[in-house]
């Protein structure tokens, strides 16, 4: 699944993707970061209310190192098809990389 965490009080959403990003893959650097998409819907199974803040960076260097191994078992760089994933991590990878459709 994609990377997640909560907001602290008084934290902006940046602020709290880096916080999270040096905590549990501290050798990661990322660039630039931008909001992408806000995502707000209700789980369809627990009817529990969900909200996403999803960014994007152009680059990342350093390596996967696991930061908190508590929090993460392995981090691997994977290609966004062949991979079970998450309702909201799916809904993520089909928006950022669309199937092309075969011309017939």
């Amino acid at each position: 699944m994609f990377p997640g965490g909560r907001k602290r009080a008084r934290e902006s959403e940046k602020d709290c993707l880096r916080r999270e990003i040096k905590e549990e893959l501290p050798k990661l650097k990322l660039g630039r970061i931008s909001l992408w998409k806000e995502v707000k819907a209700r789980n369809k199974r627990s009817g529990r209310k969900m909200s996403d803040a999803i960014f994007i960076t152009k680059s990342a260097k350093g390596r996967l190192a696991i930061g908190d191994k508590k929090e993460i078992d392995r981090a691997a760089w994977h290609k966004p098809r062949g991979i079970r994933l998450t309702p909201t991590s799916r809904y993520i990878r089909d928006r950022l990389f669309p199937r092309k459709r075969r011309r017939s």
